[in-house]
This record gives C-alpha cells, sequence and structure tokens, in this order.
C-alpha cells in the first residue's frame, strides 16, 4: 500500500475506534455550522448526509487505489505524469470527504478494506493492458461516479437547495473534475482498449454495486 492509502486507513481506523471523540456532551449541546450556510448538525436530514458523506468518501477512497495500481504499472511510461495529476485532484477530494466525516460524525463503510484491496488490483489489472486500458478503467469509472454526483444534486436541490449550499458547491466541483479526468482518459486513447464496450460496462457494473453497498453498510 502506498503512503497516501496508508494516511487514510490509519485515520479511518482510528475514526472507528473511536479514537476522534468529541467532548461529553458535545451532541446534546453543540451546533456545527457548516461554513456561512444555515446547514448545521441540528438541522439537516441526517439520513440522507450520512448516506451522501459516507458512499462518497468510499467512492473517493476507492478511486484512490485505483490510480494507486495505474500509477504502480504506469508511473514511469509517458502516461505517468498524466495520472498522477488525476490522481492528486483525487486525493484532495478523499482529504475533503475525511473532513466532512468528522464535522458530521459520519462512520466509514465497513467495506474501506475490500475497497483498498479491490481498487488497486482494478488499477493496476486494467494498466496491465496498457495505457489504453488504464484509460478506459478511468471513463468507467468516473463516468459512474459523475453519474452518481448528478443524483446527489438532485437530491439536494429538492430537499433544500440554501441549506445544503455549499456542500452542493463541493459536489458540482468534484463532479466537473471527474468529468475532466473522464475526457482525459477519452483523449488518450481509452476506446482503443482490448474489448473496450465490454470492459467499460463491467466496470461500471461493479461501480454500481460498489455504490449501492457503500450507501447502507
Amino acid at each position: 500500500m502506498g503512503y497516501a492509502g496508508a494516511v487514510a486507513v490509519s485515520s479511518l481506523w482510528r475514526l472507528c475506534s473511536g479514537a476522534l471523540r468529541f467532548p461529553s456532551g458535545y451532541a446534546k449541546s453543540a451546533s456545527i455550522r457548516f461554513c456561512s450556510t444555515g446547514m448545521t448538525y441540528e438541522n439537516i436530514n441526517r439520513a440522507t448526509i450520512d448516506r451522501i458523506i459516507r458512499v462518497d468518501h468510499a467512492g473517493e477512497y476507492g478511486a484512490n487505489r485505483i490510480y494507486a495500481g495505474q500509477m504502480a504499472v504506469l508511473g514511469r511510461t509517458s502516461v505517468g505524469p498524466v495520472i498522477q495529476k488525476m490522481w492528486d485532484q483525487e486525493k484532495a477530494h478523499l482529504k475533503k470527504f475525511n473532513e466532512l466525516m468528522i464535522t458530521f460524525r459520519v462512520r466509514p463503510t465497513i467495506l474501506m478494506p475490500f475497497w483498498n484491496v479491490m481498487g488497486f488490483v482494478l488499477g493496476a489489472g486494467t494498466a496491465m493492458l496498457g495505457k489504453e486500458g488504464a484509460m478506459a478503467c478511468t471513463v468507467a469509472v468516473e463516468e459512474s461516479i459523475a453519474h452518481h454526483y448528478n443524483n446527489q444534486i438532485r437530491t439536494l436541490m429538492e430537499e433544500d437547495p440554501e441549506k445544503y449550499e455549499e456542500l452542493l458547491q463541493i459536489i458540482k466541483k468534484f463532479r466537473d473534475e471527474e468529468l475532466e479526468h473522464h475526457d482525459t482518459g477519452l483523449d488518450h486513447d481509452a476506446e482503443l482498449a482490448p474489448a473496450y464496450t465490454i470492459l467499460k460496462n463491467a466496470i461500471q457494473v461493479g461501480c454500481k454495486a460498489a455504490i449501492y453497498l457503500s450507501e447502507r453498510i
């Protein structure tokens, strides 16, 4: 596991084990205000926010592991800097969701160790097909994530766009960056990967399953 992955797992272990604790009585007396909006710990839809933050954190963690796997195989090739740039953005996404999990006291999915392994295997495995295979994986994953972010944006807009304004801004920004990654994959010959359509569809079926499970457990 790379350094970034080790740090993420260590932080999640502390979160799950209770190492990151709030003062006694905090939940009863405090109101966490989310930046400058009216979104507070007390007035949000807890079920919705828990589900959104948990699954987005898992998704960004999985994306980090995919890019780690790709870099392990292709890091020293001509496409290495392209993958690294996308990975750096995913690291920033993961950092933000780590912060939101602590702010809103959301537990991570119990499937984190599984996504750790599967993400790296998917990234490394597709990279072994060559640059085109890695980029096909990127296109499939980022298209799925962007679609998922769009669903979350609709949910929050329907509930209360003003209350969730800053969370919406975060999700929209990350959605746009995922779409940039998607386009980067296409620009770097993703569609020339062996059995591109089959590979893309298979990866996206896995993404849908990962999203469904991570939202709930």
